[in-house]
């Protein structure tokens, strides 16, 4: 059985790029590609692929905000980023999400279809320089990062708007955002601060 995989990347040659790899590789196949956050999260799960391969700058959503929908509603759906960013903050950002590997643009098409199959066996490939990021991440000299510093700049407005008493149709309204998004960003916000409720999230961000 070839594996299928589809890709979400806005920019066209990349796109193009991508598949001619995952097409010349007798074990893969191509499947659907996306150009937005918005289109896979519809797209994806009328025809689910194996392996779905995602940017992280894809406009007004993010890539990470992708994997985390599809990974909520599709569990077993197997996500690697592809991308320019070896920020650690958003290499673990996309790995809290669902991602399961993490590869920098640069990598050689070899490379890139064997990553595809070691996802698909349940593994988790990551380029050589996003691997010492991660090993450094939890080296025992490095010092803790508080909480409050994991949050993306979208996780503090809404924690902000949060704080000020505004309820979620509210902060969806007030960031043009839906509601289903701003709960999706409340579930990362609480994973990340360890708590469990609305009260106990705007506790811990105004004792920050």
């Amino acid at each position: 059985m070839l594996i299928k995989v589809s890709i979400v990347e806005d920019d066209p040659a990349t796109r193009e790029n991508l598949m001619v790899i995952i097409n010349r590789s007798a074990d893969l196949t191509g499947m659907e590609t996306y150009s937005s956050a918005e289109d896979a999260i519809r797209g994806v799960p009328k025809n689910l692929p194996d392996v779905l391969l995602v940017d992280i700058n894809l406009g007004r959503r993010s890539g990470i905000e992708c994997v985390a929908v599809l990974k909520a509603a599709h569990p077993k759906l197997q996500m690697m980023m592809v991308t320019t960013y070896d920020d650690t903050k958003l290499i673990f950002e996309a790995l809290r999400a669902g991602a399961s590997g993490y590869l920098l643009k640069r990598t050689p098409a070899a490379d890139i279809v064997a990553a595809i199959k070691e996802v698909h066996e349940g593994g988790s490939p990551m380029s050589a320089q996003i691997a010492r990021k991660v090993v450094s991440y939890f080296h025992p000299s490095r010092s803790p990062v508080s909480e409050m510093e994991t949050l993306t700049p979208r996780e503090h407005e809404i924690l902000t708007l949060l704080a000020k008493g505004l309820q979620y149709k509210e902060i969806a309204d007030h960031l043009d955002i839906s509601t289903s998004t701003v709960r999706g960003h409340l579930h990362l916000i609480y994973g990340k601060l360890h708590v469990q409720s609305r009260t106990e999230a705007v506790l811990k961000y105004l004792g920050r």
